[in-house]
């Protein structure tokens, strides 16, 4: 296996790092929700000597007043995606306050214009930007019940233009393009991880099942099918965030047991790097919650908060880190 180092300490105003995407010059952009400390939701940038520093704060919810920003990407024009996932703590006045955003920041970290793409929604977790598109993975649905009484999630599609979508949290909303089942029943929580490939196929983990899904479409952008593509129980347990190289390999967060995990074009997949529990700074995986791929490395944030006797990670310590896998 590889060995994971020590990409960066963070500094004290970050809790719990996220997601990452490149901006326009090449930087590596860091989403930091901070349901930690309840901290301000900030958006960091690393530059290529790996230099961080804060870009701006993520404009709160009016009802609210705050953010909690999760999964983040850029379309054509460098406007910045968010999940803003109010309701993952569990915090009674955040449920169903769930955002997806559209921010246009320069780089000074000025927000020049903002807008609620969709609103009211449940659990907003991770975002791909596809044309004129986003995709989102919302990891609970919990106002619908399957019959088997196992938890609903899906994959929802707004067009980039769209604005103050109210979202419904049900199966009748035109939005969804592709819902899941979790079998797993000591881990309740669905769909996460959402990547393209290089044909235009998108790929969705199931948390719970620690299963990716490939969903394919027709020329006029309807589903064609949405079926399991890869599952080993024996190299990867939970799918949280995910990313493709240029080779056509996806790198996974393996966020219960500490662990990288990549599928090869065929669907195989391999267990790369794991670390036991641990508090990051020697470079351990604490808690992966997504990687990226960044100038030869695989740059994943460390989570570094979720405890419970599924997953490896048993406290929270500060500072925040990031891991890093040479390619």
């Amino acid at each position: 296996m590889l060995q994971p180092q020590l990409f960066a300490a963070l500094p004290p105003y970050i809790s719990t790092p996220d997601s990452m995407a490149i901006d326009r010059h090449g930087n590596l952009v860091l989403s930091c929700p901070n349901y930690a400390d309840g901290q301000p939701g900030v958006v960091v940038r690393f530059d290529k000597s790996r230099k961080i520093s804060k870009w701006f704060e993520v404009p709160v919810h009016p009802q609210t007043g705050v953010a909690r920003n999760m999964g983040i990407d850029f379309d054509a024009d460098w406007n910045l995606y968010i999940c803003d996932n109010q309701g993952w703590s569990g915090a009674p006045e955040l449920a169903f306050k769930g955002r997806m955003l559209k921010v246009t920041v320069d780089d000074a970290g000025n927000i020049q214009d903002w807008a609620t793409v969709a609103k009211n929604m449940e659990h907003p977790n991770g975002v791909r930007v596809r044309g004129n598109y986003m995709y989102v993975t919302q990891s609970l649905l919990s106002r619908v019940r399957h019959p088997s009484g196992k938890l609903v999630s899906c994959v929802y599609r707004f067009g980039l233009d769209e604005r103050d979508v109210d979202v419904p949290n049900t199966l009748d909303d035109p939005h969804i393009i592709a819902t899941f089942v979790t079998q797993n029943p000591r881990v309740q929580y669905g769909a996460d991880g959402i990547a393209f490939d290089a044909a235009g196929n998108l790929y969705v983990g199931n948390f719970g099942d620690g299963e990716l899904y490939r969903i394919t479409f027709n020329p006029d952008g309807s589903v064609a099918e949405n079926k399991p593509f890869a599952k080993d129980s024996d190299q990867l347990v939970s799918t949280d965030g995910m990313v493709f190289d240029e080779a056509g390999n996806m790198y996974i967060a393996d966020f219960n047991v500490n662990a990288i995990c990549k599928m090869y074009p065929d669907g195989r997949l391999e267990r790369i790097a794991q670390s036991p529990d641990c508090d990051g700074l020697d470079g351990g995986l604490d808690q992966p919650g997504e990687p990226i791929v960044w100038n030869g490395l695989i740059v994943a944030s460390c989570f570094d908060l979720v405890t419970d006797d599924t997953k490896v990670n048993t406290a929270h310590e500060m500072p925040a880190t990031l891991a890093m896998l040479a390619l």
